[in-house]
């Protein structure tokens, strides 16, 4: 009887099926590189130069544009912190796309692909100093068309000759 037992077991263990007894792997938020860059990297006093922060996000993720269309959607939002007396202009973001995904019953408004944020830095004409440490923070949330990933934040730092 013993026997018989053992053999029903073994014989049960040979007909589940392996993803039956297979854990889902967590998927990870992607690799997103962030890189900033000035139109130049000399400023006379009393002008202004162009920054720009770009995202490269995979094929297949995209992140939240800086105004989701729903409240649970965490924006992307990017801030720069300059030395007193250097003025920084407002970012301007790139157009979004609106896509249907599986999660939302409605369209999300989302950035793909190569992603440039622009903005203005001015140099008083009476800045003191001969250069300039610029600080980007960038926080986004990226997802693919399953899951949104917890947010991340990026810093990466610029440097200013001023002339």
């Amino acid at each position: 009887m013993h026997f018989i037992i053992q053999l029903a077991l073994v014989g049960a263990l040979f007909t589940v099926p392996a993803n039956f007894l297979a854990t889902a792997v967590p998927q990870s938020a992607p690799n997103i590189p962030v890189n900033v860059s000035l139109a130049s990297d000399k400023i006379g006093r009393g002008r202004s130069v162009q920054g720009t922060v770009t995202m490269e996000i995979p094929s297949g993720y995209h992140a939240n544009s800086n105004r989701p269309l729903e409240k649970f959607l965490i924006a992307t939002q990017l801030q720069i912190e300059a030395p007193k007396g250097i003025r920084v202009g407002p970012t301007i973001y790139p157009r979004p796309l609106l896509r249907s995904l599986k999660f939302s019953k409605s369209k999300v408004s989302v950035f793909e692909g190569r992603t440039t944020m622009r903005f203005n830095v001015t140099i008083p004409r009476n800045y003191s100093g001969n250069s300039a440490e610029l600080k980007a923070r960038l926080r986004f949330q990226s997802c693919n068309d399953d899951t949104c990933f917890p947010p991340q934040t990026r810093e990466v730092k610029m440097w200013l000759n001023v002339e």
